[in-house]
């Protein structure tokens, strides 16, 4: 099951999305586990601030990434096939104002499968 959410990125609604396919698609183009990535990244800004930011390159890239991975998927017509491409669209890309939006995002849709899950074990009992 899918998760869709528009996010207003610098005055553009942009649509996001979160399903089992977004590990596997962040997998392929970045080569890198989405889980360490989300986790690492929720570490770096919980302990900074958006005036005096002291995150890595690193850091805003994963950040980059992740959220050009779910936008992709979730308009895969409207999106450039790069993220360089891509973020051309924005004057500013605030990792402090979209990534708790997309980590909020990226929780529903584990919610969901585990929920599903649920549901699976309760049907399949006997």
């Amino acid at each position: 099951m899918e998760i869709k959410k528009n996010i207003l990125v610098d005055g553009i609604e942009v649509p996001f999305k979160a399903s089992a396919a977004v590990p596997r698609l962040y997998r392929l183009k970045f080569g890198r586990d989405i889980y360490r990535d989300f986790s690492s990244l929720q570490t770096s800004v919980k302990n900074e601030n958006e005036e005096n930011s002291g995150l890595d390159i690193e850091s805003l890239e994963v950040f980059e990434n992740i959220a050009f991975i779910m936008a992709k998927h979730a308009d895969s017509n409207g999106v450039p096939d790069n993220p360089d491409d891509w973020l051309e669209k924005f004057n500013t890309f605030s990792i402090y104002e979209i990534l708790p939006k997309l980590i909020e995002l990226w929780g529903l849709n584990i919610e969901t499968q585990v929920e599903s899950k649920k549901n699976i074990a309760r049907l399949t009992a006997r």
